[in-house]
């Protein structure tokens, strides 16, 4: 790799913001991977741009209204109620 676009002394300047301690041969490990990474930042920028397709529209069907459930139907399969609710099992 030629000169690299990132320092020793800005992964430095990261790792204290992160309180990570890096000894030397981490510092120029972890230079050598940001440039490397950068690159395939730049890299992403050769993408050619497409056209754009039309604007998403909501394809959904409108929400409809139905009755529901009386109070008593919907505890009549219940295994067991109590005053008018579910009772369920004790959880301690």
């Amino acid at each position: 790799m030629s000169e690299s676009v990132v320092d020793p002394d800005e992964v430095r300047h990261v790792a204290d913001l992160a309180r990570v301690d890096l000894d030397d041969d981490e510092v120029e490990r972890f230079t050598e991977q940001f440039a490397d990474i950068l690159s395939y930042f730049e890299t992403l920028d050769e993408v050619p741009e497409v056209e754009r397709e039309a604007e998403l529209t909501n394809v959904m069907r409108p929400d409809e209204t139905h009755e529901g459930l009386s109070q008593d139907e919907a505890l009549e399969n219940a295994p067991d109620s109590e005053a008018g609710h579910f009772k369920g099992p004790k959880v301690s």
